[in-house]
């Protein structure tokens, strides 16, 4: 009984699914909205009702709002547009050139400048005075000699340093050091290198 219930519901279902797309021809034929998940469904609604027990009809009427459910869920995944997913990565190493400084620093001094200088002064010193005031003297000659030596020798080994100044992307601000003119304007698009700068 229950297996010739299953091959008459499943025969009637063939049989109206072949008669429901023949339906949907000929309404497709006479008017252009036939073709719209709605219109089918009510088609098939229609064709449940033939169904000859009412298990059968209730059946046909489920597997009908199945169809008409998927149908709206397939148009509404569609309708949506595609998501953007080519946005380039922010690049927080990168950024502008906001300012260039070109300074002087002075140079390092060594022991040779402050030997030398003290040396120098404390002969200079030796010749000033008499006794005791020669001793200071020479003691005032070799530690202003020295002071100096190391002066002259800081003012020998100055050099130009050029100091550029950068805004990275995600806002924050660095400094960077070069012994030679690096070449960059105020503006120029740059990237951070290890501990220095390069185009970008």
């Amino acid at each position: 009984m229950t297996r010739t219930f299953i091959t008459r519901s499943v025969s009637c279902w063939l049989a109206a699914g072949l008669l429901m797309g023949a339906c949907s021809l000929g309404a497709q034929a006479q008017t252009p909205t036939a073709n719209t998940p709605k219109a089918r469904y009510e088609a098939d609604k229609k064709l449940c009702a033939d169904e000859a027990s009412a298990e059968a009809r209730l059946q046909c009427r489920r597997d009908a709002q199945a169809v008409y459910e998927k149908a709206l869920a397939a148009g509404k995944a569609a309708s949506k547009p595609a998501p953007n997913t080519s946005q380039p990565a922010v690049c927080n190493d990168c950024g502008k050139v906001t300012a260039i400084k070109v300074v002087e620093k002075a140079g390092d001094s060594g022991p040779v400048g402050m030997i030398a200088g003290g040396v120098a002064g404390a002969v200079l010193g030796r010749q000033v005075g008499d006794g005791l005031g020669k001793d200071l003297a020479t003691l005032a000659g070799a530690a202003g000699g020295a002071y100096a030596g190391k002066k002259i020798e800081e003012n020998i080994n100055t050099r130009q340093v050029w100091t550029v100044s950068v805004r990275y992307n995600n806002g924050t601000t660095a400094n960077f050091d070069f012994a030679q003119d690096p070449g960059f304007k105020v503006g120029d698009a740059v990237r951070k290198s290890g501990n220095t700068l390069v185009r970008n």
